[in-house]
């Protein structure tokens, strides 16, 4: 089957960020109005604590603490997600570990997508819920929004021949970082940097292995 070029395979991620970039707006607009920071505490509000807030109120303590937990883990799903970038292209790698861990993270990468997407559910409605007048809820419904339409394009990425599904999906996946951040604080934070790590550290086994198995010079074939 012929791969389509059409550029109307854009047009659900061009809405995905803007309901997201409108919501952030409105986030700021509210943070602004409460006479807090963006990102922080604003008098009478209060943040989950997942992002640096203490408990309280309906939403806090109890189930409020496990809905947080949701929250934190699906911030390292998703990290863990984004970690297939690092091994995409390296199932052939002359590090046997990096084969390895390319592999497995192959294998895993929908389900830990899926994963990620219905923790984020279940955190977002609970907190939608209990802590609606919460101006984080905003940044958190604007992370949603990316991550659903990345998702969405996961889902059809070996459905729809369109060259431009997986840059979409890439790109979605890169802009979904700043708002992770803005809205989860020091998990996201993380989660990057662990990321990261691991970016450096298949680099680094790639390398490694590279010089171990180049000839050197003089050895007879």
């Amino acid at each position: 089957m012929k791969t389509k070029t059409k550029k109307t395979v854009w047009i659900p991620a061009i809405i995905a960020v803007t309901v997201a970039a409108l919501l952030l707006i409105y986030y700021y607009y509210m943070s602004s109005v409460s006479g807090g920071k963006p990102g922080m505490r604003p008098p009478g509000g209060n943040v989950p604590g997942h992002m640096g807030g203490r408990p309280s109120g309906k939403g806090g303590g109890g189930n409020g603490e496990i809905f947080n937990t949701l929250g934190t883990i699906s911030v390292f799903l998703g990290a863990a997600t984004f970690c297939w970038f690092w091994f995409k292209k390296k199932l052939r790698s002359p590090s046997m570990l990096v084969r390895k861990a390319g592999e497995l993270f192959h294998s895993l990468h929908k389900l830990l997508g899926w994963a990620t997407l219905i923790l984020i559910a279940i955190h977002g409605v609970y907190f939608l819920i209990t802590k609606f007048q919460d101006h984080k809820t905003f940044s958190g419904l604007a992370a949603f929004a990316i991550i659903l339409a990345i998702s969405g394009y996961g889902f059809y990425i070996n459905k729809v021949r369109n060259k431009w599904m997986r840059t979409i999906h890439r790109i979605l996946g890169l802009l979904w970082v700043p708002v992770l951040l803005l809205h989860a604080g020091g998990s996201a934070i993380m989660a990057v940097i662990a990321t990261l790590a691991i970016g450096g550290l298949v680099w680094t086994l790639e390398r490694t292995a590279g010089r171990l198995t180049k000839p050197v010079p003089g050895d007879t074939p």
